[in-house]
């Protein structure tokens, strides 16, 4: 189905991610990028609107690319409902999560700051798993959908075009950190939504005009018109809303946001960031309609993952040049997920991986509750910033080759499309969601529930999830994820403490 020539394809990638380094090379001048807190916070001083397009666009991962395109084309009217609708939720459900976290830590980097000053270290250690995994997998998806979609387009090597997407977007993420990842991630989302107000109208009225759309309404099948079908809801609903929203908590891309953005503003960013969000799935699922419809002929090559059925409608109907446009557009959203990814786990190493000397702890438990530092206290600060910038840059480079090795490895698996990747991390992420959410909001949340839950729902709960998903075993997939939440909890409030935590916060600091 190649529809360019590879020296097309290779021009096509090297020349977005050249201008996307030179964009941000432009954009990030300035010594205020060089220290920790504008390099993992971007001077905590971005505006709404400009920290809503960045979160809605690092939340548009590759499912929502392309996975929102394969549930429309397989399950209809209620696959793009169960996928859309949780996805927006989650961002509404994050506002107030992030104007928490931010009072308790208005100084902070990462979510997993608050767990060790919460809980300890011990706890903290246990978290950093579900984190960094999570930004692998970011790396991981974005760099395997990537390969899959311009190799098939094409015919460029999906190995090659892997190590030129982990390259540029490596390349423009070490420059200035978040401050490149909220630059070109505007750019970006207005490339898909320009893209977008291009190719899907003209696609919709090449195969036909909306009644080419209505006639695939209930998916390849056409058994699936109901928006509340008991079968997609049992099947890939429940399932879906766990890993959503768990993943959104899990998201170490998310809480670094809601250190960057101003805190006045961080509620109103991420509804509209909902908003934003829900616009890409919504107009993707048409070209999954289409691709449903049995009269268009719409197919894929043999041994192709469903999930490219969009870019195969594309194809169809539309002249060279306008599905190139389509794949810039993919590739944006691939590439604002990928470096915030890079970003997230850059902010997590350097935060959370190495121990303070007596000085620097001190300068941390200032900036911790929003308290001014000495001048001594300011040199110790300085010298951090190396470090921290340093520490940082070395975890993109460290976690761009461990997303390159998986994305590869992956290729390799028969059967193991983009769904189950997915869902498999999702899952992973949901391990740690009920605790993330109560460590807020419970002050008699004791770390002996959280461990004892966290590591159940790891050593029993995921392996289950696995085997169900391997052997096509949906009752048991729908019954692990549940049950993972439902161990975490049940922890949770069998361990509580004897005495409510109490938090000393920017709020508290202001009354003495």
């Amino acid at each position: 189905m190649n529809i360019m020539t590879p020296f097309a394809g290779y021009a096509l990638l090297w020349g977005f991610g050249l201008l996307m380094i030179l964009l941000t090379y432009l954009g990030s001048r300035g010594e205020k990028w060089r220290t920790q807190k504008g390099f993992l916070a971007a001077g905590r001083n971005v505006n709404w609107w400009l920290g809503a397009f960045s979160i809605a666009v690092s939340w548009i991962w590759a499912p929502a690319l392309f996975v929102s395109v394969q549930q429309a084309y397989q399950q209809g009217i209620p696959g793009i409902f169960w996928f859309t609708l949780p996805n927006i939720l989650c961002l509404f459900i994050m506002a107030p999560l992030a104007l928490r976290i931010r009072r308790y830590l208005p100084g902070g980097y990462t979510q997993p700051e608050w767990i060790r000053y919460r809980f300890g270290e011990r706890t903290h250690k246990i978290y950093l798993i579900p984190f960094f995994w999570y930004q692998l997998m970011a790396v991981t998806v974005q760099l395997y959908a990537g390969g899959s979609i311009f190799a098939l387009l094409s015919g460029v090597p999906v190995q090659a075009v892997m190590f030129i997407l982990a390259g540029t977007t490596l390349a423009y993420a070490v420059i200035s950190g978040m401050r490149a990842s909220i630059l070109t991630d505007f750019l970006q989302y207005a490339a898909i939504f320009f893209g977008g107000l291009l190719v899907l109208p003209w696609t919709v009225a090449k195969a036909g005009g909306f009644s080419a759309v209505a006639a695939g309404l209930g998916g390849v099948t056409g058994e699936h018109r109901s928006l509340f079908d008991p079968m997609v809801a049992y099947n890939f609903g429940i399932v879906t809303t766990i890993g959503l929203i768990s993943g959104v908590l899990s998201d170490q891309q998310h809480w670094q946001r809601a250190f960057t953005i101003r805190k006045e503003q961080l509620r109103i960013s991420y509804i509209a960031a909902g908003i934003l969000f829900g616009i890409v799935p919504i107009g993707l699922a048409l070209l999954g309609f289409l691709g449903a419809n049995p009269a268009l002929g719409v197919s894929l090559p043999a041994g192709t993952d469903a999930s490219l059925i969009g870019v195969a409608v594309v194809a169809k109907f539309l002249p060279q040049w306008a599905v190139a446009t389509f794949a810039i557009m993919l590739l944006c959203g691939l590439c604002s997920t990928l470096d915030s990814g890079l970003c997230a786990a850059g902010s997590l190493y350097a935060i959370n991986c190495f121990a303070y000397t007596e000085a620097e702890r001190t300068v941390l438990e200032r900036e911790r509750v929003g308290q001014d530092l000495t001048e001594q206290e300011q040199a110790v600060r300085r010298a951090l910033d190396l470090k921290s910038l340093r520490r940082s840059r070395s975890a993109m480079v460290g976690i761009t080759i461990a997303g390159l090795i998986v994305a590869l490895a992956v290729l390799y698996i028969p059967g193991f499309g983009l769904q189950y990747l997915w869902w498999v991390f999702n899952t992973i992420a949901a391990c740690v969601a009920v605790p993330t959410v109560l460590s807020l909001y419970w002050s008699r949340l004791d770390s002996r529930g959280v461990v004892r839950g966290v590591l159940t729902a790891f050593i029993v709960g995921i392996p289950v999830f696995v085997y169900a998903n391997y052997k096509g075993l949906v009752g048991l997939t729908v019954a692990s994820s549940v049950g993972i939440i439902v161990v975490t909890t049940l922890f949770c409030l069998a361990f509580p403490r004897r005495e409510p935590f109490k938090v000393v916060d920017e709020e508290t600091t202001d009354r003495k």
